[in-house]
C-alpha cells in the first residue's frame, strides 16, 4: 500500500468549522505582530548621532537581504517547475501537481517574508531600545522584547496560514501537497540561515581579531571599519535567518505530524483498532496538529504579555523572559489537552484518548530539559564555563580544548533526551508503530507549540546587542552624563541576557530534528511500502555512510567560508588604520561601506556549495544506489547532524560567555592575556555556534523532504539511460559544490615561493 491509497472521509461541517478557527488565530497571530509594530514605532529613536548609526546598519541589513532574495530566486523558480514536471506523471488530477509547486513557491515566500518583517523592525527596534535605557531599563526591556515578539508573530501567523489555506483548497488531498509548503520554507531557510551565519560570523571575526586583539580597543568602537559590518550580522543572521529557521522548522514539524497521522491508514493494526471509524479517526489525526499549533499562537501573546519589569533601577531581564515562558508553556498545556478531550475521543468507546495529550506534553518536557542543559553548559555563572574560563591563565590552547570537552559532553545529553522523548512515544502507545511514530511528531509539535515566544526570545537577543553597539558608537551625543552612564549599564545587562535567549533558541530549533525522523519514517512506509531500513545490507550501509558524511562536509564548506571571508575583512580594516590617518584619534571616519560590500559578497558567494549539496546529495542517492539506501542516507544524516549541530552550538556558545565572563572583571577583565586568549577562543567558536551549527538544522529538512519528493519517481521503473543520466548529472553538481567552495581559497592568492616577500614580510602586493 502506498500514499496514492490513502482515501480520507470527506470534510464535514465540524472539520470546515475548525479550519476558519486555526485560520482565524493566524490572522489573530499578524493582527498582534501588526499592532506591535505600531506602537514600537512610536516610541522615538532618540538623538540624531543615534539614528545614524541605526541608519547604516538598517542600509546594509536591507541591501544583503535584496541581494540574498535575487541569490534564491533562480533556484526557487527553477525547483518550482520541476516540481510540477516531477509530479504531474504521478498524480492523476492534475490540480494536485500544481498544487505542490505553487505550495513550495508560496513556502519559499512565507519563509523569505517572515524573516524580512522580523528584521525589518528588528533594525528599527534597536535604536529606540538604546535610547529607552538612557531612562530606565524597564522601558528598554519592554520595548526590545516587544520588537522582538514582532517576529514571532509572523511566523507563526505566515505559517498557520498557509497549512489552513492548502486544507480549505485541497481537502482530503492536503498532506499530499502540504509537502511542498514545507519543502520551500526548508529551502529559504538553508539559504538565509547559512547566508545570514557566514555573514555575521565572517564580519564578528574580522572585527574582534583587530579590534579586540591586535589594536586594543572595545568591541563596537566606531574606529573600527567592521563595526557596522558586525551589527548588520546579528540581524541578517539572528534575526532574518533565524526566523526563516523558525519557520521551517514550525512547518516541517507540522507537515510531518499531518503526514504521519494520514499514514496510520497504511497501518492494518490501525484498522484493526478503531474498525469502521479508522478513516474518520485519521481524519481528526490530521486537524489535531493545526488544532495544536492555533492554541499555541494564544498561548504565546498571554505570554509575551507577561514579560514586564518591575520598578528597580536594574534587574535581572531573564526572570520576566522566564515567568512568560513559562505562562505560555502552561496555557499551551491547558489548550491541546482541553482540544483532546473534546475533539480526540475514543470513537469505539466514547471515552478522551489522553495518549495524544500526553504525547504532546512530552515535547514541551523535552524543551524544558533542552533549555536545561544549554544552561548547564553555557551559563557564565557554572562550572562548565568558570572552568573554561579560568583555563585562560595557561594561554588560548587548554582555554580550546577545555570547551571542546565540555562541548563534546553536552551533544551526548541532548541526544540520550532525545531518544528518551522516542521512547516515551513508543511506551505511550504500547508499541504501535503507527501511532507511536506520529506521537514522536506530535512530540516535536509541542516542542514548538510556543513558537511565537520561542522567536521573541530569540530576537531580543539581537536587537540588544544591537542597541549596545548603538550606545557605544554614540555615547558622546548622550547627554547628559547620568543618561550616558544609564544607558551603558542598562543595554549590558540586556545584551548579556540576549545571549542567553539566543543561545536557548538555537537549541530548540535544534531538537526539533527529532521531528525529521518521523518524516523519515513517513517516507519509508509510503516509498519503501513499509519494508523497513536494513543497514546489515550493503547498499544500505553505504547509503548510512555517504548520509553521515554530509554533515561534516558542510561544515568544512561553512568553516572555510567564514576563516577565508573574515581573512578579507582583517586586511581591509588593516588597511584602513594603516592608510586612513585621525581614524584612530577619531578626527577620521572609517570606510563602513567597504567592509559590509566585502562581507555582503562573501556570504553570497559561500553559501551557495551547502546549498547545492543539500539538494544533489539525495537525488545522487536515490537514483544511484535507491530508495532503501536513500533511507539509511538519511539516517545517517539525522544522527551526525544532531550531534555535530548541538556540540557546535553549546561549544561556541560556551567560549563566547567564557570570554564575556573575563570581560566583567574576572581574572583581571579586558585588556589582559587571560582575555586575549578568550577572544582567540570565542573567535573560533563564532563560526561553530551561528554558521555550522545552526545551518545543519534547516540542512537536514532540506535533504530529508528532497528525499520524499524525489521518492515517488526514485521508485518507479526508469529506463537505464535516464536512470544515468540523473547520477551523473548529481555527481557533477556535487563535484562543481566542492569546487566553488575550493575557488576562494586563501593559499591560491598567495605566491609559490617560499622566499617571496609578501611571505617572509607579511606585506600585501
Amino acid at each position: 500500500m502506498s500514499e496514492s491509497g490513502i482515501t480520507l472521509p470527506a470534510f464535514g461541517g465540524l472539520e470546515s468549522t475548525l479550519l476558519w478557527l486555526v485560520f482565524a488565530a493566524a490572522v489573530c497571530a499578524l493582527a498582534y505582530g501588526w499592532w506591535l509594530i505600531r506602537r514600537v514605532l512610536r516610541q522615538s529613536p532618540g538623538p540624531a548621532a543615534m539614528q545614524e548609526v541605526a541608519a547604516a546598519i538598517q542600509e546594509g541589513a536591507q541591501a544583503y537581504l535584496g541581494r540574498q532574495f535575487l541569490t534564491m530566486s533562480l533556484f526557487i523558480l527553477v525547483i518550482t517547475v520541476a516540481l510540477y514536471a516531477l509530479y504531474r506523471p504521478i498524480y492523476s488530477n492534475p490540480g494536485l501537481a500544481i498544487g505542490v509547486a505553487l505550495a513550495f513557491l508560496f513556502g519559499c515566500l512565507a519563509s523569505f517574508g517572515a524573516g524580512y518583517v522580523g528584521m525589518t523592525l528588528a533594525v528599527r527596534g534597536n535604536v529606540r531600545t538604546a535610547f529607552a535605557a538612557t531612562r530606565s531599563f524597564k522601558e528598554a526591556l519592554e520595548t526590545a522584547f516587544q520588537a522582538g515578539t514582532v517576529s514571532g508573530m509572523f511566523v507563526v501567523g505566515l505559517g498557520l496560514l498557509g497549512a489552513t489555506a492548502i486544507f480549505v483548497l485541497f481537502r482530503g488531498d492536503a498532506f499530499r501537497v502540504l509537502i511542498g509548503f514545507g519543502f520551500g520554507g526548508s529551502l529559504v531557510a538553508s539559504f538565509m540561515r547559512i547566508g545570514g551565519g557566514i555573514y555575521t560570523k565572517v564580519a564578528d571575526v574580522g572585527a574582534d581579531l583587530v579590534g579586540k586583539v591586535e589594536v586594543g580597543i572595545p568591541e563596537d568602537d566606531p574606529r573600527n571599519a567592521a563595526t557596522i559590518a558586525d551589527n548588520v550580522g546579528d540581524n541578517v543572521g539572528d534575526c532574518a535567518g533565524m526566523a526563516a529557521d523558525v519557520f521551517e522548522s514550525f512547518e516541517v514539524t507540522l507537515v510531518a505530524a499531518i503526514i504521519l497521522g494520514a499514514g496510520t491508514l497504511l497501518d492494518p493494526q490501525f484498522h484493526v483498532l478503531y474498525g469502521s471509524h479508522a478513516s474518520a479517526f485519521a481524519l481528526k489525526l490530521i486537524l489535531f496538529p493545526l488544532l495544536v499549533q492555533g492554541i499555541g499562537v494564544f498561548a504565546s501573546i498571554l505570554g509575551t504579555r507577561f514579560v514586564r519589569a518591575k520598578g528597580e533601577e536594574i534587574g535581572d531581564p531573564m526572570r520576566p523572559i522566564n515567568t512568560g515562558l513559562w505562562i505560555s508553556s502552561g496555557a499551551a498545556v491547558v489548550g491541546f489537552v482541553a482540544v483532546n478531550a473534546v475533539y480526540l475521543t475514543n470513537p469505539t468507546t466514547g471515552a478522551p484518548d489522553w495518549r495524544f495529550s500526553l504525547a504532546t506534553f512530552t515535547g514541551l518536557l523535552l524543551a524544558l530539559v533542552i533549555k536545561w542543559l544549554t544552561d548547564q553548559f553555557t551559563n557564565p555563572n557554572l562550572r562548565p564555563v568558570t572552568e573554561m574560563a579560568y583555563s585562560t591563565k595557561t594561554g588560548p590552547a587548554t582555554f580550546l580544548l577545555s570547551g571542546l570537552g565540555f562541548g563534546l559532553e553536552s551533544s551526548v545529553w541532548a541526544v540520550l533526551a532525545i531518544a528518551a522523548t522516542i521512547l516515551a512515544s513508543f511506551t505511550i502507545f504500547q508499541g504501535d508503530l503507527a501511532l507511536a511514530g506520529y506521537g514522536v511528531a506530535l512530540a516535536g509539535l509541542g516542542l514548538l507549540s510556543v513558537t511565537g515566544y520561542i522567536l521573541a526570545m530569540d530576537t531580543f537577543g539581537p536587537i540588544v546587542d544591537n542597541a549596545n553597539g548603538i550606545v557605544e558608537m554614540s555615547a558622546a551625543a548622550l547627554q547628559p552624563r547620568s543618561a550616558r552612564e544609564m544607558a551603558t549599564r542598562v543595554v549590558a545587562q540586556l545584551d548579556q541576557a540576549g545571549n542567553t535567549t539566543k543561545a536557548l533558541t538555537k537549541g530548540f530549533a535544534i531538537a526539533s530534528v527529532e521531528s525529521l525522523r518521523q518524516a523519515l519514517a513517513a517516507g519509508g512506509a509510503v516509498a519503501l511500502d513499509r519494508v523497513g531500513i536494513q543497514v546489515n545490507l550493503p547498499l544500505i550501509f553505504i547509503g548510512l555512510l555517504i548520509g553521515g558524511a554530509v554533515p561534516f562536509l558542510v561544515s568544512a564548506f561553512l568553516i572555510r567560508a567564514v576563516g577565508r571571508s573574515a581573512f578579507e575583512v582583517v586586511e581591509e580594516v588593516r588597511r584602513q588604520f594603516r592608510e586612513i590617518p585621525g581614524i584612530m584619534e577619531g578626527t577620521a571616519k572609517p570606510e563602513y561601506d567597504r567592509t559590509v560590500d566585502i562581507v555582503t559578497r562573501a556570504a553570497q558567494r559561500e553559501l551557495l556549495s551547502p546549498a547545492v549539496i543539500a539538494l544533489a546529495a539525495p537525488i545522487l542517492v536515490g537514483f544511484g544506489l535507491g530508495v532503501a539506501p536513500l533511507g539509511g542516507f538519511l539516517a545517517g544524516a539525522i544522527l551526525t547532524g544532531q550531534l555535530l549541530a548541538v556540540f557546535m552550538a553549546n561549544t561556541g556558545g560556551a567560549w563566547d560567555n567564557a570570554k564575556k565572563k573575563i570581560e566583567d572583571g574576572f581574572l583581571g577583565g579586558k585588556g589582559t592575556e587571560y582575555h586575549k586568549a578568550g577572544v582567540i577562543g570565542d573567535t573560533v567558536g563564532d563560526p561553530l555556534k551561528d554558521t555550522a551549527g545552526p545551518a545543519l538544522n534547516p540542512l537536514i529538512k532540506v535533504m530529508n523532504l528532497t528525499s520524499l519528493l524525489v521518492a515517488p519517481v526514485a521508485i518507479s521503473p526508469l529506463t537505464p539511460g535516464l536512470r544515468g543520466a540523473i547520477v551523473v548529472v548529481g555527481l557533477g553538481l556535487v563535484a562543481a559544490a566542492v569546487a566553488m567552495n575550493r575557488r576562494g581559497s586563501v593559499a591560491a592568492r598567495m605566491p609559490a615561493r617560499a622566499d617571496d616577500p609578501m611571505i617572509t614580510t607579511g606585506r600585501s602586493r
